[in-house]
């Protein structure tokens, strides 16, 4: 096993940290947060354009053909600019397709993935807050050829641009949670489909999406109907690691401008620096992303090889969600009172830190999953 970036990789690390420096800056990340759809479609087109949003897609659908790790090197780098565009939801649900989805969709879909045309957005929480299956209580109804879906979603992910969701429903109610559930792919633009912006502390558009008798044709079912969990689980642990990625990527950019910051900075005739509880702040700060990146990298590996690794992402997301968190807010106080403020980048971080921590598995639950895979 071996943990390091490739060549290849490597050369697309320095691509995209080349390209967020050049093209993306915090008072876009402040504008875009405030704008309606948090799109910016020139940068969209250039990163369609340097292959991103083909990466995970094999080459015969117009794809890179690349493996999980080149997302995550992705990931990271997007973590550290804060960058904010519907990458993150469209590569999730372009996963999902690949795995199990049909021929036909696989011909429709990914080759306009690819080229920057199609936004997906995954349609999986709901009111209840949970990722279980216990807590999916939308229905999908049969009627002759297509499926009637009623229900709510919440805290969806770039519904406001997306062109197509991977909406996730329940198509029978008897038996485990685990049965009966069903993916479909349905048109955003679908009569009954309304969409409403939610305001969250990490501006980063998420949504409430109401399904009031959409109507799906059974072409559009996404895999084996009323099978359709465990693919659901692997996107799971796959959007966690993704997330852990990102928050390793922003925690780099915490402790490498702390640490700066702490040589330049003086107080009371030398540098904040020099004083032993900052530099144990600043060592411990270092020690722990290090570890986060290195769970990070592991889970990765695993799922890259279809090694099973339930506890493993568990444990990375877990340890990465409460690292970022910690961090972000000594971040705060190694900037003192200028890092408190809306002006100052830190708070960039602190703030999609505390969002972050709680998507696809907030550290209890997560401690919960860990606990019932070592048999406790």
């Amino acid at each position: 096993m071996n943990l390091d970036f490739t060549e290849e990789q490597e050369a697309l690390k320095k691509t995209a940290r080349d390209f967020m420096t050049k093209t993306w800056s915090s008072a876009l990340v402040r504008e875009l947060e405030e704008h309606p759809t948090g799109l910016k479609e020139d940068i969209w087109r250039q990163i369609a354009e340097l292959g991103w949003l083909a990466v995970a897609i094999p080459e015969e659908y117009d794809g890179v053909g690349g493996r999980f790790m080149d997302l995550i090197v992705l990931f990271e780098e997007m973590g550290r600019a804060c960058f904010i565009a519907p990458f993150f939801s469209t590569v999730i649900c372009t996963l999902a397709i690949v795995a199990a989805g049909s021929e036909e969709q696989k011909k429709e879909i990914l080759p306009r993935v690819a080229n920057g045309e199609m936004v997906l957005s995954l349609a999986l929480a709901e009111p209840s807050a949970r990722y279980d299956a216990a807590g999916i209580a939308t229905r999908a109804a049969a009627n002759k050829d297509e499926y009637v879906i009623n229900g709510t979603k919440l805290f969806i992910h770039d519904a406001q641009v997306a062109h197509c969701f991977l909406c996730v429903a329940r198509t029978r109610t008897e038996g485990p949670p685990e049965d009966g559930i069903t993916l479909f792919l349905v048109d955003a633009k679908s009569p009954g489909v309304k969409i409403t912006p939610l305001h969250t502390i990490a501006d980063d558009k998420q949504n409430e999406v109401i399904f009031e008798n959409v109507k799906v044709a059974k072409g559009q079912v996404l895999g084996p109907i009323e099978k359709g969990f465990p693919v659901i689980e692997m996107l799971l642990e796959q959007a966690a690691i993704a997330k852990c990625a990102e928050m390793v990527g922003g925690a780099d950019w915490v402790i490498e401008n702390c640490t700066s910051y702490a040589k330049e900075r003086a107080q009371y005739g030398k540098p904040i620096g020099s004083y032993g509880i900052i530099q144990h702040y600043l060592a411990e700060m270092w020690t722990e992303i290090g570890i986060a990146k290195r769970f990070t990298y592991y889970a990765a590996w695993l799922l890259d090889q279809g090694i099973p690794c339930r506890k493993e992402v568990a444990m990375a997301k877990a340890w990465a969600s409460e690292v970022y968190k910690r961090w972000t807010r000594m971040g705060v106080q190694v900037f003192g009172g200028i890092g408190t403020t809306r002006e100052h980048d830190m708070g960039l971080y602190y703030r999609r830190a505390r969002q972050a921590a709680l998507l696809f598995g907030d550290p209890d639950s997560l401690r919960e999953k860990i606990a019932q895979e070592i048999i406790l």
